[in-house]
């Protein structure tokens, strides 16, 4: 008799103080068989993250016990789990500040929940591509990136890198010497619902520069055209 392995629910965890916002939350990602954990401070979901190890974490960025930021920033020290941010406002200010943080995405509340349920659904997907996609390296005499051991090296000092940032990285490893279209690198890289997110890319290219360039104002490896878009440069020399 054969048996069928079920696959393994997915866990997310949610912190946020409002309790009933969770549970609504908790209850949309039931449909899509997803398992929520629930913190409601801040201190909390710091230690939760740890023990219970889940496969995505949605948090507030206001908390009655800690600030949001700080959380995240705390998180990032101890894992690289996926992290939506959910920011009160939607402005260039606030995504950056969560790119800048550590964050993989963001929602506006007040929170809609198929738009929730489908950015959860599109990290998992990513997920899911980067775990069964080929592996591609990159080695100079400044930067070094093994994404098969998930590692960066700048300089021979360690780079974190979220895993929004190491897709986006493989994506334009694979696509090296051309230049990509935005919407075509929304698409490829965060999911068909992101094409029109242009401000979510641009930040998101800022943030890579900022941590692999030797100038972010000046690019080596991470080139843009207007109108022909993004590449990764592989043809770099010690002297350039």
């Amino acid at each position: 008799m054969i048996q069928e392995t079920k696959q393994k629910a997915k866990r997310v965890l949610v912190i946020d103080d409002d309790v009933l916002l969770a549970r609504l939350i908790e209850h949309n990602l039931s449909l899509i068989e997803v398992e929520v954990l629930k913190a409601h401070k801040g201190y909390d979901g710091i230690s939760m993250v740890r023990s219970e190890k889940p496969d995505l974490v949605i948090l507030d960025i206001v908390l009655p016990d800690i600030d949001g930021w700080e959380v995240l920033q705390r998180i990032r020290q101890v894992s690289k789990v996926p992290i939506i941010m959910l920011t009160i406002k939607e402005s260039e200010d606030d995504i950056v500040q969560a790119l800048n943080h550590g964050a993989d995405d963001y929602c506006t509340k007040p929170v809609g929940m198929a738009e929730l349920s489908a950015r959860v659904q599109a990290i998992f997907r990513r997920a899911e591509l980067y775990q069964a996609r080929d592996q591609v390296e990159f080695a100079d005499h400044l930067l070094k990136i093994n994404l098969s051991e998930q590692r960066v090296l700048k300089d021979g000092e360690e780079v974190r890198l979220t895993p929004t940032e190491f897709n986006l990285v493989h994506y334009l490893l694979t696509k090296a010497g051309r230049f990509i279209k935005p919407k075509e690198i929304l698409s490829q890289v965060w999911g068909q619902e992101y094409v029109d997110d242009v401000d979510l890319l641009r930040t998101c290219i800022w943030q890579l520069r900022r941590k692999l360039e030797p100038d972010p104002a000046q690019p080596r490896y991470i080139l843009n055209r207007p109108g022909f878009g993004y590449m990764f440069n592989r043809r770099i020399t010690a002297q350039s």
